[in-house]
């Protein structure tokens, strides 16, 4: 989900009474005294986390990532909960992603303990954050276990995601139409992402169509998609599995889609027999979930066309420029109560819930992991950290 798409409800901090705190404003040796720290293995994602790779040095806690072989595991990080618990009210954390792919960045809440005082066992993550401009809010019910009928154990979740400088749609008109027989799309994205339609309009003189309308190519009359011609050869890099073949971006469904490799440079290729003339791109990325939120949208894109003799840039995207949760500070908020739990980003709310079993006392963690699940799992993480300026937290005022 976008978060251009979010409501702009702001929390009111004044009607709030701080009543803990940690800026990190003491020697590292110190970092004892509030926090634990894990020391070991974690066989749910690719590294072992130890109190050596969290670092309190100037004011700012590091969490960070190094290749080495320890614990059984090729890579190493940090992971800390707070030695307090803490109950209803106002959480808040100010800190940077690591900058690089197949990172999580967590602030998050969770019981310890097979049995807690009230409710279930249950994690909220507050944000577990993948480089460059994505938040993952989730809500974990870890009491009520069940086994699937292939043996794997599945617990209750509601979870939701949210990207910052992306979109599901993308049109662009040309002020100077384009001739060409070759169209290309290109992509460093970290994982596989969704291609549903990708249309090349002829010129029509500034009339095209809404680009995520189910009947787009029909919308206007003799409005011509290039992209549907019979005739048209479209490759790309590679598949994500055998029904996703590259035809899908273009057979003017929304619901299915091209899926791209995991792996290496992505790249979507559209050539016809003879020179066409283009007005209008458009394309559609991404998936929904259950609430009919966009959700894995590229991060990174160009267009070129071919000129005959050489690929010339149309459009690009690469929100790593303009919405980087890794070069920028963003403040990380969850509001929760026995009714509602509420999740803030820089103090706007982005998702309301209702509180249905999170009622015992938690500590505070943050952590830092690498996964397999967000992109390539390169040497660049080496040395990365995530950055945490403070964490706060608040009650409500009489």
């Amino acid at each position: 989900m976008s978060l251009d798409e979010t409501n702009q409800h702001m929390i009111d901090i004044s009607q709030w009474q701080l009543v803990w705190e940690d800026d990190f404003d003491y020697p590292n040796a110190d970092l004892e005294e509030r926090w634990e720290s894990q020391n070991g293995p974690s066989s749910h994602i690719l590294c072992s986390r130890w109190r050596e790779n969290v670092v309190v040095s100037d004011g700012i806690l590091y969490l960070i990532n190094k290749k080495e072989r320890r614990g059984g595991q090729d890579w190493t990080s940090g992971s800390i909960w707070t030695k307090k618990k803490f109950k209803y009210g106002y959480f808040e954390c100010r800190y940077r992603y690591a900058e690089a792919s197949a990172t999580n960045n967590s602030f998050w809440l969770m019981t310890r303990g097979k049995d807690p005082t009230v409710g279930k066992r249950f994690e909220i993550d507050i944000n577990e954050g993948h480089y460059p401009n994505e938040i993952n809010t989730n809500i974990h019910n870890w009491s009520d276990i069940t086994v699937r009928a292939d043996g794997k154990k599945t617990h209750p979740s509601d979870s939701k995601s949210f990207t910052f400088g992306t979109r599901p749609d993308y049109a662009f008109s040309l002020e100077i139409p384009v001739t060409t027989r070759k169209i290309r799309l290109t992509s460093n994205n970290g994982s596989h992402f969704h291609i549903r339609e990708f249309r090349v309009y002829g010129v029509n003189g500034g009339n095209y169509p809404e680009t995520l309308s189910d009947t787009a190519d029909r919308d206007i009359p003799g409005l011509v998609n290039h992209a549907r011609n019979p005739n048209v050869r479209i490759t790309a890099s590679g598949v994500y599995n055998d029904t996703t073949d590259p035809g899908h971006a273009a057979d003017g469904k929304i619901a299915t889609s091209w899926i791209a490799q995991p792996q290496g440079g992505k790249w979507l290729q559209l050539e016809w027999p003879h020179e066409i003339t283009v007005g209008c791109l458009q394309f559609i990325n991404g998936w929904q979930d259950k609430d009919r939120d966009w959700n894995g949208l590229v991060s990174d894109f160009r267009i070129h066309y071919h000129n005959g003799s050489e690929w010339v840039d149309m459009s690009s995207l690469d929100v790593t420029a303009a919405a980087n949760f890794g070069s920028d500070y963003h403040l990380f908020g969850l509001e929760w109560d026995e009714e509602e739990i509420v999740f803030y980003l820089d103090r706007k709310e982005i998702r309301r819930v209702p509180n249905e079993f999170c009622y015992s006392e938690v500590p505070i963690w943050l952590s830092l992991a690498i996964i397999k699940w967000d992109g390539p799992v390169t040497d660049a993480i080496d040395g990365t950290s995530m950055k945490v300026d403070w964490v706060r937290y608040y009650q409500r005022k009489e």
